[in-house]
C-alpha cells in the first residue's frame, strides 16, 4: 500500500474548519479520507483515490466529563481521555484498544469493534456503550448531525464513509489501580478454562484476561521470558485491587495454576509494565519484532462453541498457527473468545485456505488482510450505513474504496473483493 498517497493534508482545528474544508472538496470532487493517529491494522484510513487527508490531531479537547460520562473531541488520544477523566472525577473509559498510548478515540471508535475491557462490557457495537456522535456530512452545504440509539449504528464502525465524527459521548466506568498479573499453566485446556472462569466470577472485575499459547511467552514477551518455561501457556489478567483477595482464593482452588507476577507485589528485575500491551494486536506487534514473517488472523469464537472451535482449529494446524485469545462479553452476557491466533505465513494462498476452513468450523473471521469495511467485519453490507452514505455522501468522496456495497451493489460476499485500483507498487517504490 506504500504507492496509495494523498494529494494533500489538511489539519483542521474545529468543526467549523472541517466543513469549510468538506465544501471545498465537495465543489471540486477531491475524495477525503479521515485519519487519526493510523493506528489501525485494516487500512482504514488509508487514501485509495489520493485526494485529501483529513488529519484531526488538533481537534483533541475533553469537553465535558462526569461521573458516568464523558464528551470528548475525536483527536483526543486515549490515554489523555483517561488521564483527565480520573483526575476530574474518578472515572475511565470502559474500554478502549491495546494502543491506548498512542490512539485517537474517534479512531477508535470508527474503525475498533472492542478491546481492553470487552471481558466486562462487551462490543462497541453493544446498547449502552456508545452515548452519542455528532457527524459532518459531505455535501454542497454539509449538515450537522447527531445520532443516539438505534441510529449510532449508522455511523459507529464505519471507517468515515460516509460522515465525519466531531464530537463523541461515551460512557465511563469507576477507575481503579488495576493490578496487572501473570499466570501460567502447563495444559492448554486449564489456560483457556482460567482466563473463562474469572471472567465468569460474578464478584471479580476485571478489565482484561488474555491467554496465550506456548512458546509466545517464551519466544515473544522479552520481559516475561526469565520467568516461564518454553511450554508455558500464559494467563494475562488486570484485576481490580479490591478484588484480588477474592482472586487469590479462587487461585488457592486451582492449585495446577501458578501466579507468576503481580503489579503490587513482585521481585522482578525489570516490570514488564502494563499486561493489556501484551494483549490484542499488541500480541502480533511483540511476536513481529522477533520473526518479521509472521502474520495474524482476528476470529470470533462465540459461546457455548469456544472451547471446542479454539481446539478444532489448533489440532487442524499444529505448526502453523499459535493461538493467543482474548475473552469477551458476547450478546447476552456471555463468556466467548476473540482470537487474534498467530500464523506463520507461507503464502497468500494457504492464508486463504486457514481462513475458509475457520469459517466452515463456524469460526467467524474478521479478515485483516482486507481493507473493506464489510471483509475486516461481518461479511455482509449493513442498509443502515449504506443508506446513510447515499444521503450524506452523495458523491462518493468519502473514504472511497472501502465501501464494497457502495463501489458494486450487487457484490457476492461469497467471492474475494479487491478494489479494482489496488494494484502492487513497483518494486522500486
Amino acid at each position: 500500500m506504500d504507492h496509495l498517497v494523498a494529494d494533500f493534508v489538511v489539519r483542521p482545528k474545529d468543526e467549523a474548519e472541517i466543513i469549510e474544508i468538506l465544501k471545498v472538496c465537495y465543489e471540486h470532487d477531491v475524495p477525503v479520507t479521515t485519519r487519526g493517529a493510523g493506528t489501525g491494522n485494516y487500512g482504514q484510513a488509508m487514501p485509495m483515490r489520493g485526494g485529501c487527508v483529513m488529519h484531526l490531531k488538533h481537534l483533541d479537547q475533553v469537553t465535558h466529563c462526569e461521573p458516568g460520562r464523558v464528551i470528548v473531541q475525536p483527536g483526543c488520544l486515549l490515554k489523555d481521555v483517561d488521564a483527565h477523566c480520573i483526575a476530574a472525577c474518578g472515572h475511565e473509559l470502559r474500554m478502549f484498544s491495546s494502543t491506548w498510548a498512542t490512539a485517537t478515540i474517534g479512531g477508535f471508535i470508527a474503525g475498533g469493534s472492542g478491546g481492553v475491557g470487552s471481558v466486562t462490557w462487551g462490543s462497541l457495537r453493544e446498547l449502552g456503550n456508545i452515548i452519542r456522535l455528532r457527524v459532518v456530512t459531505m455535501e454542497k452545504e454539509p449538515r450537522i448531525l447527531e445520532f443516539t440509539g438505534e441510529e449510532l449504528a449508522r455511523v459507529s464502525h464505519a471507517y468515515g464513509t460516509n460522515g465525519i465524527i466531531t464530537e463523541l459521548e461515551l460512557p465511563l466506568a469507576p477507575a481503579y489501580d488495576w493490578t496487572h498479573c501473570f499466570v501460567t499453566a502447563k495444559d492448554w485446556d486449564r489456560a483457556m478454562e482460567c482466563a473463562d472462569a474469572l471472567a465468569n466470577e460474578n464478584g471479580i472485575l476485571l478489565k482484561i484476561a488474555s491467554v496465550y499459547e506456548a512458546p509466545t511467552a517464551k519466544a515473544y514477551f522479552q520481559r516475561v521470558a526469565p520467568y516461564v518455561a518454553d511450554d508455558d501457556h500464559l494467563i494475562g489478567l488486570m484485576i481490580a485491587p479490591h478484588n484480588m483477595e477474592g482472586f487469590l482464593t479462587w487461585m488457592g482452588r486451582n492449585p495446577d495454576m501458578k501466579l507468576i507476577y503481580r503489579s503490587d507485589d513482585h521481585d522482578w528485575a525489570r516490570a514488564p509494565g502494563h499486561v493489556f500491551e501484551y494483549g490484542w494486536n499488541h500480541t502480533t506487534l511483540r511476536a513481529l519484532k522477533v520473526d518479521p514473517s509472521i502474520t495474524y488472523l482476528q476470529v470470533r469464537y462465540g459461546f457455548p462453541d469456544h472451547f471446542r472451535l479454539v481446539n478444532e482449529m489448533r489440532a487442524a494446524f499444529p505448526d502453523e498457527l499459535i493461538q493467543h485469545l482474548e475473552a469477551i462479553r458476547m450478546e447476552g452476557g456471555k463468556i466467548g473468545f476473540a482470537g487474534l491466533t498467530l500464523v506463520k505465513f507461507t503464502t497468500e494462498e494457504r492464508l486463504d485456505e486457514i481462513v475458509k476452513a475457520h469459517e466452515a468450523a463456524g469460526a467467524l473471521i474478521f479478515n485483516p488482510h482486507r481493507y473493506t469495511l464489510e471483509e475486516g467485519g461481518r461479511q455482509h453490507a449493513d442498509p443502515r450505513q449504506l443508506d446513510f452514505k447515499k444521503e450524506a455522501d452523495p458523491k462518493g468522496l468519502l473514504n472511497p474504496g472501502k465501501m464494497i456495497a457502495w463501489d458494486d451493489p450487487d457484490w457476492d460476499y461469497a467471492k474475494m473483493y479487491a478494489y479494482p485500483g489496488m494494484t502492487k507498487a513497483p518494486e522500486s517504490a
